[in-house]
């Protein structure tokens, strides 16, 4: 490994010690203030030149969002063709130019970085010297604290070692417990805003079981690795989540994934300020809309004995229900009275059956057309 990335010992050990030349014309060169600052001015450095790849890797995480749907379709077909299944995949990433590696691109080329200054503090904390660090910016080092912690030592450390360097150990466990906590916490807040507000809740996919499993598990590993790691390099980690938070804060509210919570809290904020522009149909939908909502006319509610009596108004249906009933009951009445006429104009009583018969032939003529019977003079 030190034969490897010795050329980055180098380069880090130079790194660090440029900015610590530059903070010792205001701090002491001893101090933890321009050792601590000459780390976070590395992160800086190094975040920097990796905006490129953090932008392409927002584009591929957005692809990748938008292809989860059609990866699913075709992990459905090809359920029983591995092969096939991953030759689709690989023509569907070459169509929308995708690259999944890319999102994670830039944890890849800050990992040799992390490596280079974990081993730079080692060093420091064994006594040995390594790339740019001389005799003499090894006892200053040596000599810096943060909050009471030496920059080389770990939360595992015995008491003789963390005295050799200086310090207690319950200062260095309560520094590094706290830095890891925030390591953590700051990890976690940064993958859950990724979460709840720029990803298209529309979709359910795959991709955001994923997403929300990392979010989680990252934190948990931060705090496993962190009582391994020395307080410089807690530092390090630290302010690169803090970067990353900010980052992606200023990328989600300036450039959010369509169809996330962000996305409609930018719309809004823009048409507050006059910025967004509507089309015609958007605006004549959305009046549309409105007007039938304050249109929309709930039915009168009925106390249960109206309904139990049926007092309530008759509505629809009902009334003419009760409109036609009203109609077969007079034409049957009219039928009734013009054969009593005919039974007193010829003096005879008519029977039951011939009632029975008028009634069904009045019924028959309402059905018909609601004729009326011929008066006996007519005949």
């Amino acid at each position: 490994m030190d034969t490897i990335l010795g050329p980055l010992y180098y380069a880090v050990s130079w790194i660090i010690v440029q900015f610590h030349s530059f903070y010792s014309l205001v701090f002491d060169r001893d101090s933890g203030a321009a050792w601590g600052l000459s780390i976070v001015s590395l992160v800086v450095l190094i975040r920097v030149c990796l905006i490129p790849l953090f932008v392409k890797q927002i584009k591929s995480t957005r692809n990748m969002q938008a292809l989860q749907p059609k990866m699913k379709a075709i992990q459905e077909r090809y359920k029983s063709d591995k092969q096939r299944q991953s030759e689709e995949m690989m023509k569907l990433y070459k169509e929308t130019g995708t690259n999944p590696l890319s999102s994670c691109l830039p944890i890849l080329a800050q990992s040799p970085f992390f490596i280079s200054l974990y081993q730079v503090l080692s060093h420091i904390a064994q006594n040995k010297t390594v790339g740019f660090i001389d005799p003499t910016l090894l006892a200053s080092a040596q000599k810096a604290h943060i909050f009471g912690a030496p920059l080389a030592a770990k939360f595992m450390d015995s008491a003789a070692k963390i005295q050799s360097l200086g310090a207690s150990v319950t200062d260095v466990r309560v520094v590094t417990i706290i830095m890891i906590v925030l390591m953590s916490a700051s990890q976690f807040y940064t993958q859950r805003q990724l979460m709840t507000k720029n990803v298209d809740l529309t979709v359910k996919t795959p991709f955001m079981q994923q997403q929300k499993m990392l979010m989680y598990v990252f934190p948990v590993m931060f705090a496993v690795f962190g009582i391994n790691f020395p307080v410089g390099v807690l530092v390090y980690w630290l302010t690169t989540n803090v970067w990353t938070m900010g980052q992606q804060m200023f990328v989600i509210r300036r450039n959010p994934t369509p169809g996330s919570k962000a996305f409609t809290e930018r719309q809004e904020r823009l048409r507050a300020a006059g910025k967004l522009v509507e089309s015609p149909a958007e605006i004549e939908a959305k009046q549309a809309a409105e007007e039938a909502r304050q249109n929309r006319q709930q039915p009168k509610r009925q106390t249960k004995a109206k309904r139990q009596s049926g007092t309530g108004a008759p509505t629809g249906g009902a009334q003419n229900r009760t409109r036609a009933g009203s109609a077969s009951g007079g034409t049957a009445a009219g039928s009734s009275k013009a054969s009593a006429q005919d039974g007193e104009g010829t003096g005879e009583t008519p029977a039951k059956g011939g009632s029975a018969s008028g009634s069904r032939t009045a019924k028959s003529g309402q059905r018909k057309g609601q004729q009326r019977p011929k008066h006996p003079s007519k005949k």
